[in-house]
């Protein structure tokens, strides 16, 4: 009895793999089966199987017309040839429309990650375009080096036309008093140093 219970199964370890010397119909369209009749399929879409299978069919047909009657093993009709041929045939077909079916679902799955893809892109480039209008408008609110510089110079046409610029603001805008005011305090510097020496 305690043997029984250490060989049950045990919830909280995981199974241990065993080796099936039958398999299962299930593990005949695994993944495995699935990816050698992929390349048997386009094994037979070459050159290389179409050459090969057109000389096979030659020797045969060689064989048993050119041997001596004892070594013929298939005379004319070829019977046992279109047997072999046939039971090529009916194998390769499935086969072959297996492999298609994997590559159609492939390609589904791949169509779907692209939609995916392409929605997702879509979806960050409104959001690009909506940032960049948005910082647009409000690039237009915000005030710039050249409509300050404009605000101020209206501004100081206004206070020059009420009369309200401080002298020295005026005569800054005007050069030739400038230059008049100038001549005139290098004047009284000159007359200053002449009266200390």
């Amino acid at each position: 009895m305690a043997e029984r219970r250490d060989r049950a199964p045990r919830l909280d370890q995981p199974r241990e793999a065993r080796r099936q010397f039958l398999t299962r119909p299930e593990a005949l369209t695994s993944e495995a089966f699935g990816v050698l009749s992929e390349k048997f399929a386009r094994y037979m879409g070459t050159a290389y199987f179409l050459i090969g299978m057109t000389f096979f069919v030659l020797a045969w047909v060689v064989w048993n017309l050119a041997a001596p009657q004892d070594w013929r093993f298939d005379e004319y009709p070829f019977i046992f040839l279109t047997l072999m041929l046939s039971l090529q045939a009916s194998y390769a077909a499935p086969l072959i429309l297996l492999a298609q079916n994997r590559q159609a679902d492939r390609d589904r799955v791949m169509l779907e990650q692209d939609r995916t893809r392409d929605e997702r892109n879509l979806a960050d480039t409104e959001f690009l375009t909506r940032e960049v209008a948005a910082l647009r408008i409000a690039m237009r609110d915000s005030a710039t080096r050249d409509f300050v510089r404009g605000e101020l110079r209206d501004l100081l046409d206004e206070m020059e036309e009420r009369g309200l610029v401080i002298g020295r603001l005026a005569k800054a805008d005007k050069p030739g008093r400038r230059d008049a005011s100038d001549s005139q305090k290098r004047r009284t510097d000159e007359g200053g140093s002449r009266r200390s020496t």
